[in-house]
């Protein structure tokens, strides 16, 4: 799971960043809106946390961007800006849902949670195609009823193929969602490849069909057909 954290405040951001990145989320933080537009403009996230009091201006301007854009992340505001003229208004451009600060990091996580879950999997925590199921809280995978043994890594490529299973996804676009903006630093996206690989084979010993296939010179694509 990707996440975008915009907010100001140094503490506050480290002490996010480190608690998702300990519940398996890959979290990219900024503290501008300037800042925020540009990764925005250049990568997709699951989710995106914001902090509506930012030092070049108001976090407004980032969701008059995201709606005009017509993007599709979740976006939960984060801050202590907190009204009801300030709800009604943000709930018109999109947002997803308000947590006033200060709040409990395990609320935050299962806020987006949820969250991603209503958006990608219809709000369900088990998400099943066919004979695999993949519970989205455990991380455990079954196949015909049977645990499958996947990486963390995998799961998460796993279900972002499923999640996007009517999309090619091009191999820079897994690489980000893997790697988030350390992706762009990297020679060659080879490590796409050696993932797709190994989750194919781990899912087809496992006993299930290979629903992953190949779209020459593009990426990948979750066949759900």
């Amino acid at each position: 799971m990707k996440v975008l954290l915009i907010e100001d405040e140094p503490s506050l951001a480290t002490d996010i960043r480190k608690y998702l990145k300990s519940n398996d989320m890959l979290c990219e933080g900024v503290n501008d809106i300037s800042t925020a537009l540009e990764k925005i403009a250049a990568y997709e996230y699951d989710c995106i946390l914001l902090d509506l009091m930012l030092p070049d201006g108001d976090g407004f301007e980032i969701l008059e961007t995201l709606k005009r854009e017509q993007r599709q992340e979740g976006i939960i505001v984060i801050s202590a800006k907190e009204t009801l003229e300030t709800r009604i208004e943000g709930f018109h451009l999109g947002v997803d849902d308000f947590l006033v600060k200060p709040f409990h990091l395990s609320e935050l996580l299962v806020r987006i949670q949820a969250l991603v879950r209503r958006k990608k999997f219809n709000g369900n925590n088990l998400v099943n195609f066919n004979e695999i199921e993949i519970d989205i809280l455990t991380k455990n995978v079954k196949v015909k009823g049977v645990k499958a043994e996947l990486t963390k890594t995998e799961i998460d490529l796993l279900l972002f193929l499923i999640g996007n299973k009517s999309k090619v996804l091009s191999k820079s676009a897994i690489a980000e969602h893997l790697s988030g903006d350390m992706a762009d630093m990297l020679d060659n996206h080879d490590f796409v490849y050696a993932h797709i690989k190994n989750l194919k084979k781990k899912l087809g010993e496992a006993g299930s069909e290979d629903y992953i296939k190949s779209v020459y010179g593009i990426g990948y694509k979750w066949q759900h057909e």
